[in-house]
């Protein structure tokens, strides 16, 4: 179990990904802490999954949007357990809009975009860096998406916004070492998400179809790296692309 008694922060624990990723480092042996935003319910149902395999699991209600917010809620965290070894931001928001449709992309949508995907993830490690630091051992994974590497999505602001925590992981990765380790995962379409569900018809049939493999991703494949990257002691400052191979590079 080689996250034995350490503690991981879940940003965004309460969808299809964020119970998965809680699954598998559970599994890994670690005890779990979540952030939700309105989802109380679902983030019972997500502690219930840690519970089960024996791990202690604790839930937070968070608005990342709200910097202020961001410090008490780590801190609280911290404390409940006693230490804190792993933040995963997965907490994200979107809205489809084509990419050609400027004016619909005002500046409200752009805010809570960038926000909630990116400044959020910024200010959650800012505030999570003192206890990451004190474990010896501290572990950092964004998670981005292929619109963040090509330009694809829901709408700009999101690709753009997923552009930006996967540089956010490279400068996070030389301000954080050699105590933190940061590293990214970028997922392709994944099947049975909230955010693939926001999509128009058309988009997640062409993903599928310009896919190598021809299918969507599997959220139990993304959790999977997720684990790898907390358990690597020599990676840092890199972004893999989980997309059933629609992008190389």
């Amino acid at each position: 179990m080689f996250l034995k008694d350490r503690v991981a922060l879940i940003a965004g624990g309460t969808g299809l990904l964020g119970t998965a990723i809680a699954r598998a480092l559970a599994m890994a042996g670690a005890d779990i802490a979540i952030t939700y935003l309105e989802r109380a319910e679902a983030a019972r149902a997500t502690c219930a999954v840690v519970n089960a395999l024996g791990r202690r699991a604790w839930s937070v209600a968070l608005d990342q949007t709200d910097a202020d917010a961001i410090p008490p809620a780590v801190g609280a965290v911290a404390k409940h357990f006693g230490r804190l070894d792993v933040l995963v931001n997965n907490a994200a928001w979107n809205i489809p809009i084509p990419f050609p449709d400027l004016e619909a992309l005002n500046p409200e949508i752009w805010d809570r975009l960038f926000a909630t995907n990116l400044r959020g993830p910024f200010f959650l490690a800012r505030a999570a860096a003192p206890h990451l630091k004190a474990s010896g051992s501290g572990r950092i994974v964004n998670i981005a998406s292929l619109a963040g590497l090509i330009p694809r999505g829901s709408s700009i602001a999101y690709a753009t916004s997923k552009a930006g925590v996967i540089h956010l992981t490279r400068c996070l990765a030389v301000a954080l070492a050699p105590e933190v380790s940061v590293n990214c995962v970028a997922p392709g379409l994944m099947e049975g998400t909230r955010m693939t569900s926001k999509l128009r018809p058309e988009e997640a049939v062409g993903s599928r179809e310009r896919a190598v493999l021809k299918r969507a991703v599997s959220v139990d494949d993304v959790a999977d790296q997720v684990l790898t990257f907390c358990k690597s002691d020599s990676v840092t400052g890199q972004v893999l692309n989980i997309d059933a191979g629609a992008f190389f590079h």
